[in-house]
């Protein structure tokens, strides 16, 4: 059983000072995947020592790659090439990861070995379909459990024959669907093609064109874009700096912009264009927000973020912003409690698959602090400004991202508000009460018996 660990949040505090959050979840992800099936040596600093990527990290340690680190968030990898992996002893566990499992699906389908992908209980219930069915369409042989969950079980093709190309056209925007369709095609023969239906973070194009391999954007309207790339080449070992994870930042971004007199800069933190949705959206609510000291770090855009404090007010969130925002949303709620007025979100009904029906846990939790938010099939309305969030236990349904979300809610409360199950803040973004309690905020961690 893993501990229950709640949050005890005291009001008030003024949010200053300089910050450094950890480093992007999703860019360590991929720096160790590709780093592992890269010729040569690649070395990645600013690496996130949370639990998800360590998962993604042990996971190519058990199929053979010699992985040094990570020490400081410096991690030295050995990679083995695109056919170097070998088969593991044991299923391979990707604890609270959805971006893990779906991506190294992709990777694994190519392979000459058995394995199977595990989680924990809230990734045992998350829909791998999305990424099962169009591996399938490639000849990969995989099963889930029922009703599509995991785990995965991948098996090689007959003869070892390699996967087919696929033209495939995403029937949602999904970043992890598109990036495990990519990876599988770096072991199918001939083109392998993807057409997303709005933009999506692009770390994975990306990051391959960095190891040397080419992929193709090309966009085919205002929102759709296609990419694009051949099978049987090969990745080359190159230096990875990960930038400040932009989802970590936004917690401290909407905790300055609802705070008293606040003054705060989040340092070197990633803002790719395809997530930058957060920034956005706080800026059309009237967030004081400047980017500073920008610069291009290994192919991804980083700035410092200067937050001060504002009055915000509700807004309808333009559906072209969701999926830039979408791992946002829960802190974005908390603003829109604190903006004067009506704040709208729909087209976001994938908020109800994350770590926890994002949307139901949200509603309930603002509701249970007395603020006027209502859950709908794909989004939310809150009428924020009104009221000051009161005393209450929330239940945080093992989602490090409502655990974040609420604590920075409390920073307005009326008094004392407890957040249960927040072991799981761990996953990605291990110092988050340091830096809480460093900038102003009053946050205490207790296990609960």
């Amino acid at each position: 059983m893993s501990k229950n660990i709640q949050f005890i949040v005291q009001p008030g505090g003024i949010i200053k000072g300089r910050i450094r959050v950890p480093g992007d979840k999703s860019i360590s992800h991929r720096s160790i995947m590709l780093g592992s099936i890269a010729e040569g040596t690649t070395h990645v600093t600013g690496f996130l020592e949370g639990d998800d990527s360590l998962a993604t990290l042990k996971a190519f340690q058990a199929m053979g790659v010699d992985i040094e680190g990570p020490v400081n968030g410096a991690v030295t990898i050995h990679g083995v090439g695109l056919k170097g992996l070998k088969a593991p002893n044991s299923p391979l566990d990707m604890g609270n990861s959805g971006t893990a499992m779906r991506l190294m699906a992709g990777i694994l389908a190519g392979q000459d070995f058995e394995c199977e992908l595990i989680g924990d209980a809230s990734l045992s219930k998350r829909p791998m379909q999305r990424v099962t069915l169009p591996l399938s369409k490639m000849g990969a042989q995989i099963s889930t459990a029922e009703g599509g969950k995991p785990p995965l079980k991948i098996s090689p093709r007959q003869d070892n024959a390699p996967l087919t190309a696929i033209h495939y056209e995403l029937p949602m925007a999904s970043a992890q669907v598109k990036s495990c369709v990519l990876l599988a095609g770096l072991y199918a023969e001939g083109q392998t093609s993807v057409i997303e239906p709005a933009p999506t973070r692009d770390h994975t194009e990306r990051m391959l064109r960095g190891f040397g391999y080419q992929v193709t954007t090309e966009k085919l309207d205002n929102e759709r874009a296609q990419m694009t790339l051949d099978g049987g080449g090969h990745l080359l070992a190159m230096d990875i700096d990960v930038p400040s994870d932009i989802s970590s930042a936004a917690f401290f971004m909407v905790a300055a912009a609802i705070a008293k007199e606040a003054d705060l800069v989040i340092e070197h933190v990633g803002i790719n264009p395809t997530r930058t949705g957060v920034i956005d959206i706080l800026k059309l609510m009237g967030a004081d927000i400047t980017l500073e000291n920008t610069a291009v770090v290994g192919g991804e855009p980083v700035a410092d973020i200067h937050v001060r404090s504002s009055k915000l007010k509700g807004i309808e969130i333009p559906q072209s912003l969701v999926p830039l925002a979408i791992d946002e949303f829960p802190v974005l709620f908390v603003a829109a409690s604190a903006a004067e007025g009506q704040t709208v979100l729909t087209g976001a009904e994938e908020l109800r698959v994350k770590e926890s029906d994002r949307i139901q846990a949200m509603a309930d939790a603002l509701q249970a602090v007395g603020i006027d938010a209502t859950a709908t099939d794909d989004g939310m309305i809150i009428n924020g400004g009104s009221q000051t969030p009161q005393a209450a236990i929330i239940e945080s349904h093992h989602d490090h991202r409502i655990s974040m979300a609420m604590a920075i809610a409390g920073l307005n409360a009326a008094a004392e508000m407890t957040i249960d199950d927040c072991a799981n803040v761990n996953t990605s973004f291990p110092t988050f009460l340091a830096l809480a309690n460093e900038v102003g905020m009053k946050i205490q961690a207790h296990q609960k018996d």
